[in-house]
């Protein structure tokens, strides 16, 4: 059965040609298509998952609204109480309370790899006359490295000298640049209206994000002293064994305390959204180069059927049923099909080991090499060939029954008129 599907294919080649080719080019666009956007969204998870921990504890933000105080000591005293001022403001604290007892928790918790207590504060930074508004993290350095990839990111100095405080700098190389600050260098950090302090830079890091090398990070107990909050943390960072658990445990430690929990995929959420227009953009391209390469299955089946009449006659007097002609002219649609699924999943493969080597320049779009970042989940290539396989499918099924409903007496009328 199979070779005469072939002689059918054969017999009419530049058909057969084209039709292959509209296969060829989808699946390879595909491979191609969805090798990029991958390679882009998993370049970006990593990015996220990395370089700002698994889950992170925060002060929970509560907001004082008309009702806020219904419960409190005028509550008992009045059953309807009415404001000519609503309450505003926040009625909790800026920092984790009791942060004490989220160490012990995360210490007995096997899921946990590493925690860094955080303490985030808005800094003045000045070099000389030169003077930039800043974000500084202070925490402990080597769990720091721990929790998050930064130490990766260290093109001059060690990001580990933070830990031998003695009010010591790590900054981010857009910061540095703005100071005009070198390593080894002083520089004055002080709040708002507070008295500047000297802190030694010891190490500079480069992320290739721009938001974040404009950050430093500093030993968190230096940093309490210049916000004047000490002992005080306003987020604890945690690393997991598995970092798709951090949705569920995040959930569950929210449940159990005051400070607000969140996972790294729950603070990205608007990311992923953008990941499934991606998804739905890239298959309704690749499907409708497909759906064209579908129709010139269909044109070339269907010829052959109204031009392979006598012989589907003959085949059917020498005892070939329905079911084995609708297999035949079934069969050259799958053939058409898998041959060109397999020549584009292949060219596909092999172009995007050559993308892989284009020069690129750094940022979300290029590795740390300086390289264009392509999946090779082996996902895209059993997609790419489902898709093949099905497009070419359905545009084979309806000649294959035209092609199995004919009867040699109605051949021969049909010949006769």
């Amino acid at each position: 059965m199979i070779e005469l599907a072939l002689q059918y294919l054969l017999s009419r080649r530049r058909q057969t040609i084209l039709t292959l080719l509209g296969i060829f080019f989808g699946s390879a666009a595909f491979v191609t298509i969805s090798g990029l956007m991958l390679g882009f969204r998993e370049y970006i998870i990593n990015q996220l998952v990395n370089n700002s921990g698994h889950v992170h504890i925060l002060a929970r933000k509560e907001f004082l609204t008309e009702h806020s105080l219904d419960e409190s000591w005028y509550g008992k005293a009045f059953e309807h109480i009415f404001w000519k001022v609503p309450p505003s403001g926040r009625k909790d604290s800026a920092m984790v309370e009791n942060p004490q007892s989220w160490y012990t928790r995360l210490n007995k918790d096997p899921r946990v790899v590493a925690y860094s207590p955080q303490l985030t504060a808005s800094v003045i930074v000045s070099n000389g006359k030169a003077t930039a508004p800043a974000t500084i993290i202070g925490c402990d350095p080597l769990a720091q490295k721990r929790v998050t990839t930064i130490g990766e990111y260290v093109i001059e100095g060690n990001f580990n000298d933070l830990a031998l405080g003695g009010n010591k700098l790590a900054l981010g190389d857009e910061l540095a640049k703005e100071l005009g600050a070198t390593i080894f260098q002083t520089v004055q950090v002080s709040l708002a209206n507070g008295m500047p302090s000297p802190f030694k830079v010891v190490a500079i890091f480069k992320t290739g994000t721009k938001q974040m090398d404009n950050v430093a990070f500093g030993a968190i107990s230096d940093i309490q002293k210049v916000n004047q909050t000490p002992n005080q943390v306003n987020e604890i960072t945690v690393r997991l064994y598995d970092y798709t658990q951090a949705a569920m445990l995040a959930d569950s430690w929210s449940a159990m305390s005051f400070e607000k929990v969140e996972s790294w995929d729950q603070q990205n959420g608007n990311i992923f959204n953008v990941f499934k227009i991606q998804d739905a953009i890239r298959f309704l391209s690749i499907g409708s180069v497909l759906i064209v390469a579908g129709f010139g299955i269909y044109n070339v089946l269907n010829m052959t059927v109204v031009q392979k009449r006598k012989d589907i006659a003959i085949l059917r007097s020498m005892g070939y049923n329905t079911y084995e002609i609708v297999s035949l002219f079934f069969s050259q649609g799958l053939l058409l099909g898998v041959t060109g699924a397999a020549f584009g999943l292949f060219f596909g493969y092999c172009f995007c080991l050559y993308l892989q080597t284009i020069p690129f320049a750094g940022g979300p779009l290029g590795s740390g090499s300086g390289h264009l970042i392509i999946s090779f989940n082996p996902r895209i290539y059993v997609q790419a060939l489902c898709l093949a396989l099905m497009s070419t499918s359905i545009a084979s099924i309806l000649p294959a029954r035209a092609a199995g409903k004919l009867t040699p007496l109605e051949i021969i009328r049909a010949g006769a008129e």
